[in-house]
């Protein structure tokens, strides 16, 4: 049922940078585009934002479309709507200083408008989305993921709600679960005909799940799954059939192995999932997954903070 249709590396021989890492896939009139930060290392002012194209059954040689040098660039996001291809990203030397930028490219992705903050003025650490892609909801509303990682270790997270096409950005209150204490960042979201829902990220080795009743206004408490997470990235994507395909490292491990990644499916709405397969086994670092579907699940992900891997797979 479920076949691997095509892998490989969106990088492999000729790497630009040494170090890349949170790539995020959408797609495009002719095939996809990928966007990941790529430098020396991790928060280092080298760390830019890169970009490649898919076209005709292979990745062309990516390009960096920062335009701010100098200072650290974060988690970059894809988004479609329409015929506008939206790319977010955050920029600051440390996380909590975070500012989020978005550049828009009705061209497929050949060009984008130069950057600007998507909330001008804001100081809270960053709007919009965080990792994961914004979901588009049944009343035409766009909802973003998003989070805040304090100077002092807290963790919280929020949504962004805009119906103008993020001109405009409502923030919602954090979601909070029964024990403040608890981490929680880097939501991914779906809609089903119960509500909205999202799964987290969390520092007790659980995901975490919260719902919303009225589209996003307000939320449940967050509560934990029995779905393993090692505290690192996680994205999903609800397919029109109701199955929820989720993409993580099922290991309950605060801080744990980032492997294996495994590509796992929920037929009761994200409170179960049983494995599908897995797409790295081995030793080493294969994290931050970004998952679309057009027919097809098309998933990127980490490869040892050296490449950008990619597997199209049958469902």
């Amino acid at each position: 049922m479920y076949q691997i249709l095509e892998r490989g590396f969106v990088i492999d021989q000729n790497r630009p940078t040494p170090s890349c890492h949170a790539s995020t896939l959408v797609p495009t009139a002719d095939g996809f585009l990928c966007a990941w930060f790529g430098g020396t290392r991790e928060s280092n002012p080298d760390v830019m934002i890169w970009l490649a194209q898919y076209r005709n059954g292979s990745w062309l040689d990516p390009v960096c479309i920062s335009e701010e040098a100098g200072i650290a660039h974060w988690n970059p996001v894809l988004f479609r709507e329409g015929d506008t291809i939206f790319l977010f990203y955050k920029v600051g030397v440390h996380i909590h200083e975070w500012e989020t930028m978005v550049r828009i490219s009705r061209d497929e992705g050949a060009t984008f408008t130069p950057p600007r903050e998507l909330v001008p003025g804001d100081e809270t650490g960053g709007r919009g989305p965080v990792k994961n892609k914004p979901l588009k909801l049944s009343d035409g509303s766009i909802l973003c993921p998003a989070s805040r990682e304090y100077a002092d270790g807290t963790w919280r997270v929020f949504v962004d709600l805009t119906t103008d096409r993020f001109v405009t950005l409502q923030r919602s209150p954090f979601i909070m679960p029964a024990d403040p204490a608890v981490k929680l960042i880097q939501p991914s979201l779906f809609e089903d005909e119960s509500g909205v829902h999202m799964l987290m990220r969390s520092d007790r080795g659980l995901v975490y799940k919260a719902d919303s009743m009225d589209l996003g206004q307000t939320w449940s408490e967050a509560y934990s799954t029995t779905l393993p997470n090692n505290n690192s990235g996680l994205d999903l994507v609800g397919l029109p059939d109701g199955r929820i395909f989720l993409v993580s490292n099922p290991v309950a491990d605060n801080w744990g192995k980032r492997t294996p990644l495994t590509l796992s499916v929920s037929h009761d709405g994200g409170n179960t999932f049983e494995k599908v397969l897995d797409l790295e086994t081995a030793d080493g670092e294969f994290s931050y997954p970004a998952i679309i579907y057009d027919g097809v699940l098309r998933i990127t992900y980490t490869h040892m903070r050296e490449r950008i891997a990619y597997a199209f797979i049958e469902v």
